[in-house]
């Protein structure tokens, strides 16, 4: 997971240490960001749901695609009507409005 066992707990006491400070008071002894984790899985699904193609995404968190796909395949909110509109558009420019 973090190289080692040794690795894994620094960085969990790191974080316990830091949420005080990262979430607001209201929230820092709530189940968000329970784990370092979560905040990567929600920066991972907010690019995915701004638009960011996957490729890049896995590009940037050193994942493939794949497992991108795989594990987030469910987060992706609204890109069906983005993609229908893109797909119309170029039907018309092209001339196949059928």
């Amino acid at each position: 997971m973090f190289g080692n066992e040794r690795g894994a707990f620094t960085y969990w006491r790191v974080w316990e240490e830091a949420r005080p400070y990262a979430l607001p008071p209201e929230r820092a002894d709530s189940p968000l960001a329970g784990c370092p984790y979560d905040l990567r899985h929600a920066c991972i699904s907010r690019w995915l749901n701004a638009g960011v193609p996957i490729a890049e995404v896995a590009r940037r968190v050193g994942n493939s695609p794949g497992v991108i796909r795989r594990r987030y395949h469910g987060c992706i909110d609204g890109h069906a009507e983005a993609a229908n509109a893109k797909i119309a558009k170029a039907l018309e420019e092209e001339g196949d409005t059928t």
